[in-house]
């Protein structure tokens, strides 16, 4: 098992690259490992209520289908 940090620094300006930290940070889950995200700049602004869940990638779900799985797992967000 190996912890890996995740650092995400876009917010709503970039919806794909807002959502690509999330998306290997679960599957590091689905792989056995330890993921940890860090959020930087604009990032920020995903944790504040009702902004993750207005976040939509082209290609990968929504991250409000992503992070449920995250937060159930107990991954730590550093802000």
């Amino acid at each position: 098992m190996t912890r890996i940090l995740f650092v995400a620094t876009a917010g709503t300006e970039d919806p794909n690259r807002a959502t690509f930290p999330y998306l290997m940070a679960r599957g590091a889950l689905e792989n056995g490992d330890t993921p940890e995200l860090l959020l930087m700049g604009e990032a920020t602004d995903l944790m504040r209520p009702g902004v993750l869940e207005s976040i939509y990638a082209a290609g990968p779900p929504p991250l409000r289908e992503i992070f449920p799985d995250l937060a159930a797992a107990g991954v730590p967000i550093y802000i």
